[in-house]
This record gives C-alpha cells, sequence and structure tokens, in this order.
C-alpha cells in the first residue's frame, strides 16, 4: 500500500501538540507496516530523525506553508500535484487540512471537539 502523509508539522525540537500526535502515530505505523510505503510530505527541509525507516519516502513541497497565501498554495497546488504524481491509495492529514483539488482516498483528523461540547456556540 503507498500511503501519503501531510507530515509539516515534523519539526526538529519545536513538536507541540499535532506534532507529537503525528510523531507518534507515523512512528508505530511505519514500524508496525514494512510491506507499505510511507511518503512524508514535509514543507521545509526535514530532520533525518523523523524518516523512521527505509519505507519512507521523504518529500519536501515548496512553499513553505506559514502564511494563509502559502498554505492554501501549499495544499491545493503542491499537494494536490504530488498526490496525483505519487497516485497513494490514501493521504492521510493529521492537522485538520486536506487538499480540496485532490480525487486521493483521504483520512483526516479532527483535534478540536469543542463543537461537541458547546454545541450552542
Amino acid at each position: 500500500m503507498k500511503i501519503a502523509v501531510n507530515t509539516r508539522f515534523l519539526l526538529s525540537n519545536k513538536l507541540e501538540g499535532i506534532g507529537w500526535h503525528t510523531y507518534e502515530i507515523l512512528r508505530r505505523l511505519v514500524l508496525a507496516h514494512p510491506q507499505d510505503s510511507f511518503y512524508f510530505f514535509f514543507d521545509r527541509p526535514y530532520d533525518p530523525q523523523f524518516v523512521f525507516a527505509p519505507n519512507v519516502h521523504p518529500l519536501v513541497l515548496y512553499p513553505p506553508a506559514r502564511h494563509p497565501v502559502l498554505f492554501y498554495w501549499w495544499f491545493e497546488w503542491s499537494v494536490s500535484r504530488a498526490l496525483r504524481q505519487i497516485n497513494p491509495d490514501v493521504f492521510y492529514s493529521p492537522d485538520g487540512f486536506l487538499s480540496l483539488r485532490s480525487q486521493t482516498p483521504t483520512l483526516l483528523t479532527i483535534h478540536d471537539l469543542a463543537y461537541r461540547h458547546f454545541p450552542e456556540h
């Protein structure tokens, strides 16, 4: 199976909530499934510590998604193009964002459940 993953929150020495979640999930998935290929999409040069095994193929997709316009460009053009080229079975985005232009089946993690606790807002 070919699995593409949004790994833009895997930042060396800067892991926070979503970054730690991404790190822990992917490290376990990659090691538990050596027969599958994982394509990690970074938006800047990555730290080799995040290439957990030989079945990980890191790709740097530009531009860095740290500004609203660049964020849009990264997801709608760079990620969409990479997905067309790789043709993965699934795209996993652990940070709650995805490409609306892609036809690839997508698994999205939503971290905020406030709407369930406070439906009146």
